[in-house]
């Protein structure tokens, strides 16, 4: 029960992660899978595709799809709405870190 309540609670900090990187450059899902964990976050590729297909879907993102040595890769940037979304999200997290930080 607590990994379910911890994994719905840091859904909303994974999103804010994959919008920051995908503002910095163009993103895909294992470079995207390897850097959560680097924060700590266990994430499979099977749940880290859903996430990037539904914030496509919200008009966040938006895909490129690359031939990478024969292979169709995707990459997610964001979009103007994801950037919007992302600089909320920045001010709301550092006004909740001022209030939790003690």
């Amino acid at each position: 029960m607590e990994g379910k309540i911890i994994r719905k609670l840091f859904l909303g900090f994974i999103q804010i992660h994959i919008l920051h990187h995908a503002k910095e450059h163009p993103v895909y899902g294992v470079w995207m899978v390897d850097e959560l964990k680097e924060h700590g976050y266990e994430i499979s590729s099977g749940t880290l595709y859903p996430i990037l297909h539904s914030m496509e879907a919200d008009g966040l993102l938006m895909r490129e799809d690359r031939n990478v040595e024969g292979k169709i890769r995707k990459y997610y940037s964001i979009t103007d709405q994801g950037e919007q979304i992302l600089r909320e999200a920045r001010n709301k997290a550092y006004e909740l870190f001022k209030e939790i930080k003690d």
